[in-house]
């Protein structure tokens, strides 16, 4: 009987563990098509980009629904317990890179029958490939379990931040000579912005992956700081006697209350 569960957990958590591979996988197609409609000036591909948003969103839930039912009747432990509740944090992650490719769309339709410079349809092109190959390593490390691909992404995005600063600076100059209006350079700040926030949820995905495998976060350096420098126990022990102090006072009022 043991063994029909352990069977029927692990059958379940291949299948989530594939949705969400399909998940990422049409968020990265959606950061090209993104940003394509937003060189080109296609009115109906961003409309079609942000209606996808909704489908996104839908899934998103619905593997977060299948994600809970699995913890509540199977009560995984140990690495099983690690890997849904990665799929739980992965989930966010994408579902936010789809939002911030969503967001891109909708500068399309604010900047429609504009014309860019070369340099900064250069730019747009460059941050685009960054935060779509960002996302597609993501993933690969999420679906072959690969922690030292997941590890590597940190440095990796330092790319699409270096490009972010360059092209925010571009769009400065353009503005101040006139060779851009205050709003469409606003707008373009926004468009480098959202390209380079998901170059973070890259980031975080490769965390979770990381967690998922042997259990460790990026809170574990500032734990061990802490540790070595032996403020651990003294400060858990300040947050009990504080809280028993909280305790006394709302129990105290209580009592007045009565």
């Amino acid at each position: 009987m043991l063994e029909e569960l352990r069977k029927s957990f692990h059958e379940e958590l291949d299948q989530i563990r594939k949705n969400l591979a399909k998940m990422m996988a049409f968020v990265i197609e959606s950061i090209p098509r993104a940003t394509d409609s937003l060189l080109q000036g296609n009115f109906e591909a961003a409309e079609a980009i942000i209606e996808d948003d909704d489908l996104l969103d839908a899934w998103s839930v619905e593997l977060d629904t299948h994600c809970s039912q699995l913890l509540a009747l199977q009560q995984p432990m140990a690495g099983d317990l690690r890997a849904v509740l990665t799929v739980y944090a992965v989930n966010n992650e994408i579902e936010r890179c789809g939002d911030l490719a969503c967001n891109v769309a909708k500068i399309t339709t604010r900047s429609y029958g504009s014309t860019f410079s070369p340099e900064i349809r250069g730019f747009i092109t460059k941050m685009s490939d960054e935060a779509r190959l960002l996302m597609r390593l993501a993933m690969d490390s999420f679906v072959e379990e690969d922690g030292t691909l997941a590890i590597s992404l940190h440095d990796l995005d330092d790319r699409l931040d270096e490009l972010n600063r360059d092209f925010f600076g571009t769009i400065l100059k353009a503005n101040r000579q006139g060779a851009l209006d205050f709003e469409i350079a606003m707008n373009l700040a926004l468009v480098a912005r959202y390209l380079e926030r998901i170059g973070d949820h890259a980031v975080n995905i490769g965390e979770k992956v990381r967690y998922m495998i042997d259990g460790w976060t990026k809170e574990h350096i500032g734990a061990a700081r802490a540790r070595s420098k032996g403020l651990l126990e003294g400060e858990l022990s300040n947050l009990a006697g504080d809280g028993e102090t909280v305790l006394s006072g709302t129990s105290a009022a209580k009592t007045a209350d009565s």
